[in-house]
């Protein structure tokens, strides 16, 4: 490999801004394409039909609200179990619908409309801390509060809700529909395809085909990270079943490691690991079991096949035998209302970040309300709504969605500008129309702004449908767009010093102390406690992984501390597989560790969660740990050697 030039080099664009136009071309979800395609212009179609044109009136104002319920229906289901897309639907649906109503006292001039949509917004991101359905609802609250509050049809009230349900009814049986033609979940699928590959990497070691086994696990695990711990990143909200697949993902990165280094050394596969691996696979796609004979000990595997067994082991333990899934359900029929409503809390009014995020959202929304109030705009409701989609939390980067939902508008309204200079007002529309939303859900698996590009031109010619207007709309939407964008950037990123504090280190400090918890549980506690903290340890690194992506995207100095952290994210990582591996031994017979070296140890993490809060140089003294502790100590000496490294970033940091 041969070093660029110092010109060359200097022509490179900034890694934060790579990573913010950088998009992935994802696979065509062809079967979601048809139903978007279908669904979203057909209760439209039936209005056009019904009226014999398109032609203002009852018929045409049905068409056009059942057309938004069947959008938000369309757009609320994503891959993973059906009763999750059901749930979202229903959020985004039924809030959709109280934000119709509420957008009735949202209109007009007065301080009325800035108290609803100020008092709206607060609630908003509260609701939406709690899990992802309900801060997908949270959104439609918004945007449908916003249309409301601009939108003028002939129909009542009441007419508008009731056409807005049917069109969502109708997406709604869309989407069983294509259910009972997709039987397995696509998230669990690619994880599971992982476990496939390396199975058949482990077969192929010691063979001509071991280098293209190779190759397709690598693209495997590829895809299935794009896949689970991206569409994390992206996703609304706390979602569990991502959060425990891409803790699977984590957890198999020593087999990963072991299978190909078996496949170097060109070491023979023991049969019972191939096994194992392929058990793995099929309990994960099927969301079901695994057998009841766990894999063998590790001191049962020559010393060649130790790394493969060690990774099977703790992928397995990770996954879940009998007693561990008998345990965990135990777990879930012990909790009582009084402690869901204690976790409720605990996620929204005593969170500082909820409460903040309320703050920020509801300044923002005012502000826009204001500038609705007193700018000259023809169209006010879309810097509302502006706001409301860019600022909405857990679908990314503030930033990178004030730029991409910019960017993506204008080249949207572009595109819809186009459209209706040269599209008569006829059923030609409607083809217009279904061919944009069909690219819809592949839009959204690339990228914010992407998704942005071609959801515009649907809502332009549905509301120009609604409110027919000259072309001069057009250029009063981008407008519109850009002022909202402009709002967030000041008001909802710029005055807010932990923005660009990045909540990156709170990620590193909340996986530091679920690790100390987790090493407490394992060596002191009981067999549930050690399950609880495992989880809680294995999700505060999913967060973490989240938390690194979306700063990646961010200007410096954000992006640049986000990408010096990545190894101690991976160390941390590796430390709690050692402490997982370490759980296994102590249960095959090896003798438990010194309760006083175990004090030790949680010490030096509680000490490097201590270093990242203060941004402070961790000292060099090692730790001694003997027996099953000895792997732990070594992961978490490596781990404040790199926090030691990071730490001179920290020194004129924000």
């Amino acid at each position: 490999m041969t070093d660029r030039g110092p010109r060359e080099r200097g022509l490179r664009a900034p890694a934060w801004l790579e990573e913010l136009v950088r998009t992935t071309p994802p696979p065509v979800p062809w079967r979601d394409v048809v139903r978007f395609a279908v669904t979203v212009p057909a209760p439209l179609a039936v209005a056009v039909a019904v009226e014999g044109g398109v032609r203002p009136g009852a018929a045409l104002g049905a068409g056009v609200f059942a057309t938004t319920g069947a959008l938000a229906a369309a757009l609320a289901p994503q891959s993973g179990p059906l009763r999750d897309r059901l749930r979202r639907t229903a959020a985004a649906v039924g809030f959709g619908a109280v934000g119709l109503v509420v957008g009735m006292y949202a209109s007009g001039g007065g301080w009325l409309p800035v108290v609803v949509i100020a008092a709206l917004s607060a609630v908003a991101a509260l609701i939406s801390s709690v899990n992802a359905a309900l801060s997908l609802g949270s959104l439609q609250l918004l945007i449908y509060t916003a249309l409301s509050s601009g939108l003028v049809t002939p129909l009542s009230l009441p007419a508008e809700v009731a056409f807005f349900f049917c069109g969502a009814a109708w997406a709604t049986v869309t989407t069983l529909v294509q259910a009972r033609t997709e039987p397995l979940d696509p998230d669990r699928t690619s994880v599971a395809a992982v476990f496939r590959s390396i199975a058949d990497l482990l077969e192929a070691s010691g063979t001509e085909g071991s280098d293209d086994s190779r190759r397709a696990l690598t693209t495997e695990l590829n895809g299935a990270y794009d896949r689970v711990i991206r569409s994390r990143s992206r996703s609304s909200g706390r979602i569990k079943e991502l959060s425990e697949l891409a803790g699977v993902l984590n957890a198999a990165a020593p087999l990963v490691e072991g299978a190909v280094a078996a496949a170097r050394a060109r070491v023979a596969a023991d049969p019972a690991d191939v096994a194992a691996v392929r058990a793995l696979a099929a309990a994960l796609e099927s969301g079901g079991g695994l057998a009841d004979d766990r894999p063998p000990a590790l001191e049962d595997a020559p010393p060649g096949r130790r790394a493969v067994r060690h990774g099977v082991r703790l992928v397995w333990n990770v996954v879940g035998d009998p007693e561990e899934r008998a345990g965990a359900a135990a777990e879930r029929a012990e909790v009582d209302l009084r402690t869901r409503l204690r976790e409720l809390w605990d996620r929204t009014l005593a969170s500082t970040d909820s409460r903040g995020f309320a703050v920020r959202l509801a300044l923002c929304m005012t502000v826009a309300e204001i500038a609705r109030q007193y700018l000259p705009i023809e169209r006010p409701y879309w810097v509302l709504l502006t706001v409301a989609i860019v600022l909405k939390p857990d679908f990314g980067s503030v930033f990178t969605r004030a730029v991409q939902r910019g960017a993506g508008t204008l080249l949207g309204v572009l595109i819809g500008s186009a459209l209706l200079s040269v599209l008569p007002r006829d059923a030609w529309v409607l083809v217009a129309m279904a061919a944009f939303a069909g690219l819809l859900p592949w839009a959204r698996n690339a990228n914010f702004g992407l998704f942005s590009v071609f959801q515009t031109p649907v809502i332009i010619l549905l509301l120009d449908l609604a409110l027919p207007s000259g072309p001069g709309l057009v250029g009063a939407r981008l407008t519109d767009t850009l002022i909202g964008c402009a709002i967030v950037l000041v008001f909802g990123y710029l005055l807010w010093p932990q923005t660009w504090r990045a909540p990156l280190d709170e990620a590193l400090r909340d996986a530091a102390l679920a690790l100390d918890a987790f090493v407490e549980a394992a060596f002191t506690g009981g067999p549930a406690d050690r399950r609880r903290a495992r989880r809680r340890n294995y999700r505060a690194l999913t967060e973490l992984q989240t938390q690194l992506q979306r700063r990646l995207a961010e200007p410096p100095p954000i992006s640049n501390r986000a990408a010096a952290w990545w190894p101690v994210i991976v160390q941390l990582e590796r430390t709690s597989d050692a402490v997982t591996e370490a759980v296994i031994a102590q249960r095959e017979g090896e003798p438990a560790p010194d309760l006083a070296q175990v004090a030790v140890l949680r010490k030096a993490i509680r000490r490097l969660e201590e270093d990242v809060r203060a941004h402070r140089v961790p000292d060099d003294a090692e730790i001694h740990a003997e027996g099953v502790l000895a792997p732990v100590a070594r992961e978490v000496d490596a781990a404040r050697r790199l926090v030691r490294e990071n730490a001179p970033g920290w020194r004129g940091a924000p």
